[in-house]
């Protein structure tokens, strides 16, 4: 449990803004009450903590980034989705944002700025939620007031929207992050008119995270009091995704399997006692991914472009592949590659278990990703031990990322826990054959032999087995270019989880 107490000093710097321009008026439009019109599209708010293009950490920002403009193109939604504005979105993009005007809102004792900003992306508008003092900072998580932080952009979630007159059918939430926006509709906003008819629905992408505070933060804090304390309270202490699930019409998971595995103490990091209490209000839906960035023909990422029909030029990325990370260019030998998080949860204890028994065998090994600073050592520290086998890349490079999906024969993703995974989708895309263990979107993505190899045990000597087992069919070249075809054509662009989705809206709004 994360214990956070926010000093009171915050008082002195609550109206720490971005200046206003002059010429634009900051009075709050009047709100209009919601009318309804079977012949208008439905109007769909996705509240979030990033999304690509503008800001991405992870997984959630492809997810709302790749379904909300899914939904715009099906012609008949009218979506919109509004982030923090933080630093670190890039000059480019804040160049094309237009200013709205400002307001202040009010969180407990506080009277904060809040300035809006929108930019419209592929049909999709953007709308970003400025003040300098919780968002003019390096990165989007990991400080000692992100429940503050994140209190105040949910807050202003509801008080924006009769500034930019757009009362949403559903507010879609997605992780912790925006938990309290569907708390509040559902709390202190619940006896405005206005706000009646919205439905909420909530999203988990990881439900490790949850949102989790001392219960003397309440008021002071999170701007709640006695009466709703019930709905959050859980163990002794605040959890604001407990309070989101009490509070949504329902709530949905990343995949059909995980929304299964929560309901199980193993999983659910201790909630499995409200998620199985609520389990008629929820849904598994498996994320899709962009397949229109991830195509291995018109990728400009790549060393050279090759399609499923023809992988001619996959042996050109793997070679330039091996040479620009010092490896020899053998093209008999499989290269093995892990983009990932290098954190327990994703398998790096079943990795290093056996990676250097893996190492015996004709193979070359590419790991890329940062984490946990035990694991980033023991790579760096076996790279240097089997230069001509293994190359350890401890950072975050997207450029890079591609590449090696590009240009590696097998796809490792052993996870003890996975909500969906994208990774494992994306090696398909380019031709590369996931190994994963059953667990999650991973047991609902790949199928042994169709498109991948998976193990059910979370065991460092199956995954081993199994491993081999895919070596030894790589070695099968007709059969593995079959292999290759069904991963690259498997479909896991977002049409059909953007189906499910609608059907989840139109459900909310019977």
């Amino acid at each position: 449990m994360a214990t956070t107490k926010t000093s009171k000093t915050t008082k002195t710097q609550s109206k720490n803004t971005t200046a206003a321009p002059k010429s634009v008026r900051t009075t709050t439009k009047k709100p209009a009450v919601k009318k309804t019109a079977t012949s208008e599209k439905k109007k769909i708010l996705f509240v979030a903590s990033e999304s690509t293009p503008f800001i991405a950490t992870g997984g959630l920002a492809e997810v709302v980034g790749s379904l909300s403009k899914s939904l715009v193109a099906d012609g008949g939604y009218d979506v919109r989705v509004i982030l923090p504005l933080y630093s670190d979105i890039r000059k480019e993009y804040r160049e094309q944002f237009t200013y709205l005007g400002n307001l202040y809102v009010h969180l407990a004792w506080r009277n904060q700025y809040c300035g809006v900003f929108s930019c419209v992306k592929d049909g999709v508008t953007f709308y970003f939620i400025d003040n300098e003092f919780y968002f003019k900072r390096p990165g989007c998580y990991g400080y000692y007031d992100d429940g503050e932080r994140f209190a105040f952009f949910c807050k202003s979630v509801l008080e924006v929207m009769p500034f930019i007159n757009f009362y949403p059918d559903v507010m879609h939430c997605h992780d912790w992050q925006a938990a309290l926006a569907a708390i509040y509709l559902k709390t202190n906003y619940c006896f405005r008119e206005e706000y009646q008819y919205i439905r909420a629905l909530f999203t988990i992408h990881n439900i490790e995270y949850q949102g989790q505070y001392s219960l003397d933060l309440l008021n002071d804090l999170f701007d709640i009091y006695g009466t709703y304390q019930y709905l959050v309270e859980y163990k002794n202490c605040i959890n604001l995704m407990k309070g989101a699930i009490e509070c949504c019409e329902k709530f949905s998971t990343v995949s059909p399997r995980y929304a299964e595995e929560i309901k199980n103490e193993y999983y659910a990091h201790g909630l499995d006692p409200i998620i199985r209490r609520n389990e008629f209000k929820l849904t598994g839906i498996l994320n899709g991914i962009d397949d229109v960035s991830y195509n291995c023909a018109l990728d400009s990422h790549l060393f050279a472009n090759f399609t499923p029909d023809d992988f001619s030029n996959k042996a050109i990325c793997k070679k330039e592949l091996q040479k620009m990370l010092g490896l020899p260019q053998k093209a008999e030998v499989p290269v093995i590659s892990m983009v990932s998080r290098l954190v327990s949860h994703k398998g790096l204890d079943l990795v290093t278990t056996v990676v250097e028994e893996l190492l015996q065998d004709d193979v070359q090994v590419v790991i890329l990703g940062t984490g946990d600073s035990h694991f980033e050592g023991y790579f760096r520290s076996l790279a240097s031990r089997y230069p001509e086998k293994l190359s350890a890349n401890i950072v975050f490079n997207g450029d890079l990322s591609r590449k090696i999906y590009s240009g590696s024969d097998i796809f490792l993703m052993p996870s003890k826990s996975e909500p969906c995974g994208l990774s494992q989708m994306i090696a398909c895309r380019y031709g590369t054959i996931p190994v994963v263990r059953e667990t999650g979107g991973l047991y609902d993505s790949i199928k042994p032999l169709v498109n991948g190899y998976t193990f059910t045990n979370y065991n460092a000597h199956d995954m081993l087995y199994v491993i081999r087992e895919a070596i030894t069919d790589y070695k099968n070249k007709d059969e593995w270019s079959k292999l290759m075809y069904r991963a690259a054509t498997t479909d896991f662009s977002w049409s059909h989880s953007a189906k499910e989705y609608e059907s989840l809206y139109l459900s909310l709004l019977k």
